[in-house]
């Protein structure tokens, strides 16, 4: 099964999808399941996990509606299941004013685990746009992003692209909660 027979999106709408994704182990497996199919072991192995932990957080995904089996082999008398993402991609409900945003807090983590010594680009930029430049620069960057992820090849190592656009608080709310 390739990607191109995903749903584009799968919303999560439930507290069950919701607490699914927002963990950082999981998270990690629905990457490793992004681009091709695998099995306990083969997520196991991919993630760094015990092939029991793995098996258990599959289920967690797999009883939300995120990730799915897709087929399966005989091995040894053994029921092999291989599973994959339900979508290309996710769409998270709005954490509402002040609250987490977990694909951010998963990017970070993840930026953080990174070997210290492998390539990356990581910048921050502050700028000052009209409404009309802040949606064409919105607009720009998701096609970028979709313009690379077709061109993503399952052999090829990892890598993520994380960029947020937003406004930030006003300055007297930030500073005003930083007291």
């Amino acid at each position: 099964m390739s990607t191109d027979d995903l749903p584009e999106t799968f919303h999560v709408t439930t507290d069950e999808q919701l607490r699914a994704v927002s963990n950082l182990t999981r998270h990690r497996i629905m990457a490793v399941l992004r681009f091709e199919p695998a099995t306990i072991t083969q997520i196991a192995e991919r993630v760094g996990l015990a092939k029991g932990s793995s098996s258990y957080h599959v289920r967690l995904l797999e009883r939300a509606g995120l990730v799915k089996v897709v087929r399966t082999r005989k091995v040894r008398g053994v029921t092999e299941r291989y599973y994959a993402m339900a979508a290309r991609g996710i769409v998270l409900p709005d954490p509402g004013e002040g609250g987490p945003d977990v694909l951010m807090r998963h990017a970070v983590a993840d930026l953080e685990a990174a070997p210290a010594e492998s390539d990356r680009h990581v910048r921050m930029a502050h700028l000052r746009l009209t409404e009309e430049q802040f949606a064409e620069l919105g607009a720009r960057l998701e096609a970028l992003a979709d313009e690379y992820r077709e061109l993503s090849d399952p052999s090829l190592p990892d890598a993520s692209l994380v960029f947020a656009l937003f406004h930030p608080a006003p300055r007297q709310q930030a500073e005003g909660d930083a007291k």
